[in-house]
């Protein structure tokens, strides 16, 4: 035989297997009821409705978490910016405050009281961290270890050399502290 005539009888196969299948799946459908195939078609089309609706729900929760977490941190680089100003502020303070200059203390504390609660108003807060504080690697960075002057202060928080800051729920510093060991 050659090679057309075998792809040929090859083709006639397919072609009569295909009309048998076709022949099969009418004889099927017709053993079935209308009214049940279309309660099947209907309930198939609810379900996957309902699987539309609850994926497009989670989609808007998903997105509208996305969205306030963007506005809760959108400003996140500008916060970032200003702590060194802080820090600044600060130190002037202190400074002032060692001074005979009492009308250039009061001017520096109105404005760096104006310019603290303005950031606090856009949800900048500080991480309160006092001498005495058990250290927690969660919330503080160790800049050093020292010996502890007590036993009482081993392990716990010595001097705080930069205050830690908050924005939302998000640390944006954290407070560097010296630990006893």
């Amino acid at each position: 035989m050659s090679k057309k005539n075998k792809h040929e009888n090859e083709v006639v196969e397919e072609e009569l297997l295909t009309a048998e299948k076709e022949t099969t799946a009418d004889e099927t459908n017709a053993d079935i009821d209308p009214v049940e195939e279309l309660k099947s078609n209907l309930e198939k089309e609810k379900d996957r409705n309902l699987r539309l609706f609850a994926e497009f729900e989670n989609f808007k929760k998903r997105t509208s978490r996305e969205r306030i977490e963007l506005f809760s941190t959108a400003s996140e680089s500008v916060m970032v910016s200003l702590l060194p100003v802080l820090d600044d502020f600060d130190r002037a303070l202190s400074e002032i405050e060692k001074s005979d200059s009492a009308a250039h203390l009061e001017g520096i504390i109105l404005i760096n009281n104006k310019l603290r609660e303005n950031l606090k108003a856009k949800g900048l807060t500080i991480i309160v961290t006092n001498k005495g504080d058990v250290f927690n690697a969660d919330i503080h960075e160790a800049i050093t270890q020292i010996p502890a002057p007590n036993d009482d202060l081993k392990g716990k928080v010595i001097d705080v050399i930069e205050k830690g800051y908050v924005l939302g729920e998000k640390i944006i510093r954290f407070p560097k502290v010296v630990i006893g060991h």
